[in-house]
């Protein structure tokens, strides 16, 4: 698995108004990058289960970091004050950040949300694709993201590296 341009971020603003790059986080074990918007119906199902796996996780040097790369030209929900609003009203417990040119979506090659990509201890992508197997989370059989997770801190082969991302298209 490779990444077009490497798996980096650099100088986006989080909706705390601080800046971060993936540099930012060095100080993580891990890294769950998380491409994510405020309007689909997929990825706002998912944002409790990403506060609770950042909850669970932390303590173990996983940081989860969500980047909205819609344009909001086109995505009004997607603009930046309103990823603040959002981010506020649910009390999210990782960073949110805007890509405002989708050159972060672009260079870890995501075309939905959400999209996850896991980066090992040496910033290589371990695993890629969707948070886990279902929309509604009652429903979910097989935790991917999770799984991949604990196979990396447990210094074996991720099962499953790669799987097919579901929800909305990215909106350049």
């Amino acid at each position: 698995m490779t990444i077009p341009n490497g798996p980096v971020f650099e100088d986006l603003v989080g909706v705390d108004g601080c800046r971060y790059s993936l540099s930012s986080f060095d100080a993580a074990a891990l890294v769950v990058v998380i491409f994510t918007s405020n309007g689909c119906p997929t990825a706002k199902s998912c944002v409790d289960r990403f506060m609770r796996f950042q909850e669970e996780y932390r303590g173990r040097g996983v940081q989860l970091v969500a980047i909205n790369s819609n344009n909001p030209y086109l995505s009004p929900p997607d603009t930046y004050q309103e990823m603040v609003r959002r981010a506020r009203a649910e009390a999210f417990n990782f960073p949110y950040l805007k890509d405002p040119d989708g050159a972060a979506a672009r260079g870890f090659g995501a075309v939905r949300t959400p999209q996850v990509f896991l980066l090992d201890q040496h910033r290589r992508l371990a695993y890629q694709g969707r948070w886990d197997d279902a929309r509604v989370a009652e429903r979910v059989k097989r935790h991917d993201l999770q799984q991949a997770v604990d196979d990396v801190l447990a210094n074996r082969a991720v099962e499953v590296p790669e799987t097919e991302a579901f929800g909305c298209s990215i909106v350049w």
